[in-house]
């Protein structure tokens, strides 16, 4: 990596911005407790890191944006044995990295036969999800403000802004904001259930079952979170349908966040992360690293897949 991790932030008295998405994360003492909790993760996936390889190693570049160790395709890919390198015209997979809501994902130069990944997905803004979810779903998120009765959700087209709040329609829209159903995802009482998934090549490669309190259901304070099989939260027709919504986003890698409403039974996609960072902290190291294995596993079968077909 050429630039230091440092120069990702804007540092502010008591704060920090993400530069790419502006993204604010206030610095105090569950911060640094999570900085810590991340460095154990970070610090068993290097050792891991150094076991002997005894085959050439598959190479992969990021483009434009080098990737940070906090992100899951750092940890994925390290696990599978795939080297990092700097520059994607000697790599064998090149991943298109931007943490931009909407880009141009303008493909470097590569050498013939480089797989690609993600460069078909230039726009996660909650409005281009949602239309790729109706469209593989056969049913919509979205609802008109104007038109609609009783409480719904209105929230930003940025990437990662967990700025979502409940408003209550009918209501004029505001420029720049989404509403869409409120989807009743409760779990007991006073917790909500996001099933957030990890997509590679458009195959659910797991589920984190993230629990936090109903009245933070916007923000991403887990209060537990459990590693599950995809396999064990959705039907094979449910799979069938995510594995359609991301080749309609062209995401071929990429985290999810699903939502299965309790009264329909039916599942939502509320939004969808090309960048997506992880495992999450309130997981235990132990289930972080079958994670990181479920991944490594998907991203070589993935790998695999490809060069056959090609």
């Amino acid at each position: 990596m050429t630039r230091t991790w440092i120069a990702d932030f804007d540092w502010e008295p008591g704060a920090v911005t993400v530069k790419k998405t502006g993204a604010r994360v206030r610095i105090d003492g569950e911060t640094l407790s999570d900085v810590f909790t991340w460095l154990t993760f970070y610090t068993a996936i290097q050792l891991r890191r150094m076991r002997p390889r005894g085959k050439r190693q598959i190479t992969m570049a990021f483009s434009p944006d080098p990737i940070r160790p906090w992100y899951l395709a750092w940890a994925a890919a390290t696990e599978a044995g795939v080297r990092l390198i700097n520059e994607p015209i000697e790599a064998d997979i090149v991943f298109h990295f931007d943490d931009s809501t909407q880009c141009e994902a303008a493909q470097p130069r590569t050498k013939p036969g480089a797989l690609l990944l993600n460069f078909r997905c230039d726009d996660v803004s909650k409005s281009r999800v949602a239309a790729a979810f109706e469209a593989a779903f056969g049913y919509s998120l979205t609802i008109d403000p104007r038109s609609h009765s009783g409480p719904a959700v209105e929230k930003s087209e940025r990437n990662g802004a967990h700025d979502g709040r409940i408003v209550y329609c009918p209501v004029e829209p505001l420029p720049g904001r989404v509403y869409q159903r409120l989807i009743d995802n409760r779990y007991g009482e006073n917790l909500v259930q996001d099933l957030r998934t990890p997509t590679v090549g458009g195959k659910a490669a797991c589920v984190f079952l993230k629990r936090r309190k109903i009245d933070s259901r916007f923000t991403n304070s887990n209060v537990e979170v459990a590693l599950v099989t995809a396999e064990s939260q959705f039907s094979a027709t449910e799979l069938a349908m995510i594995a359609q919504f991301t080749e309609k986003l062209g995401l071929d890698w990429g985290g999810l966040d699903v939502l299965r409403c309790s009264s329909d039974g039916r599942i939502y996609v509320v939004d969808a992360n090309k960048t997506d960072m992880g495992p999450p902290l309130a997981l235990p190291l132990r289930e972080k690293l079958r994670a990181t294995r479920l991944l490594a596993s998907a991203l070589d079968a993935h790998i695999q897949r490809t060069v056959r077909s090609a």
